[in-house]
């Protein structure tokens, strides 16, 4: 399932994926399979992710329909 809410997140913040990946240590393909869904972060990539882009792991990562 693609990841809109990183994208979206990541759009507020006006960044790039390569600009969040350096971010947070990581490739711009790595940000850029989180958000088509095709790549499962560890958790500290989450947290990492959350904290560059001010939000909470609930705000990103939580599936509704879960």
């Amino acid at each position: 399932m693609k990841n809109i809410k990183l994208k979206m997140a990541r759009a507020e913040h006006d960044l790039s994926q390569q600009e969040l990946a350096e971010r947070v240590g990581v490739s711009r393909q790595t940000i850029g399979l989180i958000e088509l869904g095709k790549y499962n972060p560890t958790l500290n990539l989450c947290k990492a992710i959350c904290k560059a882009l001010s939000k909470t792991l609930d705000d990103l990562f939580w599936d509704e329909d879960e």
